[in-house]
């Protein structure tokens, strides 16, 4: 910076004390001005509110968001299209229910209740996705754009005009005082305040009587959240009815008649009478099977075995319902019947753990929780 801006730079500072410390007089403007101030700080505070706010909206979940954020911050740093899409409740419910028709199978009035119930949810899902796109291109961008351009362009403007005001001022003050400033030089720092103040005030009027731009992206807010809501109550309303007319079925259908079948008793042991049981010695020959106890009839004894190894019966854990196969990085992969160790939780909806040396985090709707956190 030259010495002439160094020293206008510190005529300003000098301008800015006189007037907040010695309450120095200075150049005020009009109140028509300070309203039109007043509303465009309004409108700012309140696009900046719209376009954060929204988010939740269309996706509610916030460490979802998150995940997805990294992976797409991930993405973007390997030069990678980014292709993940936000995991919608529905779409959870649309596999559940899938996997359990596929277990029932379709002679099962549940099971094919089950398929129609995971088919409605997915179309749901895909309502929600749709939505999510639609907003952020006919709302959230081109608030977004607003922010980044036109308002971004009409606070510089504020801000110059209150930089050449205070080089106004600063002179106007000095040349009262005797200062060596000319009468040329103050004339020419009025302009330029005169210049900014003119581009602040144009652009502030352009902003709050062009709003039906941001009329126009309320109401397609507005519309996508009704054509979602409206489509969606259309699929329930369907499968509704079909679940209703499969339940009335399903009650008015003959039910099987059974009878009690006997239990079959390998071994039949006469309670009448006292048991005594004698000691009997393991045969140590090598050469026997299992080390068989002696005697004809003796079987080997099984020591129980428990159903949680490695010493996870006293640490937090739960077991797998169903098998679920890790489909993004951080998720781990287990079977159904895998007894994992709870290590954290994420929210209401996922769980840390570890298993077979691995750890990640899992749905908890797949795993039955035996000792909680």
């Amino acid at each position: 910076m030259s010495v002439s801006g160094l020293r206008k730079q510190f005529n300003k500072a000098s301008q800015l004390v006189n007037e907040k410390v010695l309450k120095a007089s200075h150049t005020e403007v009009d109140d028509s001005f300070r309203d039109l101030e007043r509303k465009t700080d309004g409108t700012i505070d309140v696009i900046k509110s719209l376009s954060e706010k929204v988010i939740p909206l269309l996706q509610p979940n916030p460490t979802a968001r998150v995940k997805i954020a990294y992976r797409a911050k991930v993405d973007r740093a390997r030069g990678q299209q980014t292709t993940n899409s936000y995991p919608h409740a529905e779409s959870t419910l649309a596999e559940v229910g899938w996997k359990g028709a596929g277990e029932l199978g379709e002679d099962s009035n549940f099971g094919t209740a089950l398929g129609e119930f995971a088919t409605a949810m997915k179309e749901v899902a895909d309502l929600k996705e749709s939505m999510d796109v639609t907003v952020n291109q006919n709302f959230v961008d081109p608030l977004n754009h607003l922010l980044s351009r036109e308002l971004k362009e009409i606070n510089h403007h504020r801000k110059k005009m209150e930089s050449r005001r205070l080089d106004f001022d600063g002179k106007r003050r000095k040349k009262d005082k005797g200062g060596n400033i000319s009468e040329q030089e103050l004339i020419v720092a009025e302009e330029k305040f005169e210049e900014s103040k003119e581009l602040a005030e144009t652009g502030m009027l352009e902003l709050l009587e062009g709003d039906a731009e941001q009329i126009s992206q309320l109401q397609a807010l507005v519309e996508a959240i009704h054509t979602m809501h409206q489509d969606a109550a259309t699929i329930l309303s369907r499968l509704s009815d079909d679940l209703a007319e499969k339940a009335s079925q399903s009650q008015s259908r003959p039910r099987t008649v059974r009878e009690p079948r006997p239990v079959r008793r390998l071994n039949t042991l006469d309670i009448s009478s006292p048991v005594k049981f004698e000691h009997q010695t393991v045969d140590e020959d090598p050469k026997s099977t299992n080390g068989a106890l002696s005697g004809a009839d003796s079987s080997p004894v099984v020591a129980p075995r428990s159903s949680v190894g490695g010493g996870t019966a006293s640490k937090a854990h739960c077991k797998a319902l169903y098998d679920f196969e890790a489909e993004n990085e951080g998720e781990l992969t287990f079977e159904e019947g895998d007894l994992i160790t709870l290590t954290g939780r994420i929210d209401e909806n996922w769980l840390e753990g570890e298993v077979r040396g691995k750890a990640g985090y899992f749905p908890q709707n797949y795993v039955d929780v035996i000792i909680d956190l």
